[in-house]
């Protein structure tokens, strides 16, 4: 086991307040996590979206990362599809499953509106149907049987208190919970009392110092959901040191899978990196022209693995 520098992340959570909605949305995880475990349902924590760094106290400025959060939200889909509940810890305002199908202006073309004296009503086109019904289907069925949870972030340090208090909830399922760390988290941070309280003036020329952001996976592994099955990403833009560095991951913190994808070719291909073994999945031109998402061969993968391992590590 790899000892933990347990002074790096303590400090940090020390310096940084949790979010306003904190105690809130700790309730809704652990009522949704007992309601789970109840019934002896998988669990899958996804991460989705980037983290903030804030350059202020009341914050106008901050840095931020190009995540989406397309691959957290097509995942929790095809999660729900084979069955396991998820909870969805999401950057607020990124993609979330379902609604990423009609983001923008794709949504309003799909409508029709009638307005007479009488009534006014909405309606989909007819050609649009066979587009919005099955995503509405699996939407609906996902909300009526209780297995899907939403709870959202916007900073670093927002983000760091959530995946614990999900953590502690998720621990009473041992092998049962997953986690999929796809949420793009900060490297770096504005230590809490360096930040100025109030906005940065344009006139003047800020002396920003960053510290690195502590890495959790090490607590998440050994401490917090010790029996868990804990999948991270790794992405670079250069594929001569993607595989080195998803093992180093691995040989470091002792989970059980990283997934590791190069910036360019992300949405074609990942490499599924394991203690003893490594190997690709892949899109073939075709498959990417019929509307296949890589996700759902992620996920089946993993499925696989994550049903190996519970049936070597009993709880």
């Amino acid at each position: 086991m790899q000892p933990i520098m347990a002074s790096q992340w303590e400090e940090f959570y020390a310096s940084h307040l949790p979010p306003p909605d904190f105690e809130d949305n700790r309730t809704l995880l652990k009522e949704f996590c007992a309601r789970q475990s109840k019934v002896g349902q998988r669990i899958v924590l996804i991460t989705s979206g980037g983290t903030t760094v804030p350059l202020e106290h009341n914050t106008v400025r901050f840095v931020d990362n190009f995540s989406a959060g397309m691959r957290g939200a097509a995942s929790a889909e095809y999660f729900l599809e084979h069955g396991y509940s998820v909870i969805f810890m999401h950057r607020l305002k990124s993609l979330e499953p379902f609604t990423r199908h009609f983001s923008g202006q794709k949504f309003m073309d799909m409508l029709d509106l009638q307005i007479t004296e009488q009534d006014t009503s909405i309606t989909v086109k007819p050609d649009s149907v066979d587009v919005l019904a099955p995503v509405l289907l699996n939407y609906k069925a996902a909300q009526e049987t209780g297995r899907i949870l939403y709870v959202n972030f916007t900073t670093v340090a927002d983000y760091f208190w959530l995946l614990r208090a999900a953590c502690e909830c998720l621990a009473t399922l041992g092998p049962k919970a997953m986690l999929y760390l796809a949420a793009a988290v900060s490297d770096f941070y504005v230590p809490s009392n360096e930040m100025p309280t109030h906005k940065i003036q344009s006139g003047a020329v800020p002396n920003i110092s960053l510290q690195l952001v502590p890495k959790l996976l090490s607590p998440v592994v050994n401490l917090w959901v010790p029996h868990a099955f804990v999948v991270s990403f790794k992405l670079e833009t250069d594929e001569n040191i993607l595989l080195s560095k998803a093992r180093d991951s691995l040989n470091k913190y002792k989970h059980k899978l990283v997934i590791g994808n190069i910036l360019q070719t992300r949405r074609q291909r990942v490499v599924f990196v394991m203690s003893d073994d490594s190997y690709e999945v892949t899109l073939t031109r075709e498959q990417m022209i019929n509307g296949i998402e890589i996700e759902e061969h992620i996920v089946t993968n993993i499925i696989n693995h994550h049903t190996q391992y519970m049936s070597v590590h009993k709880f």
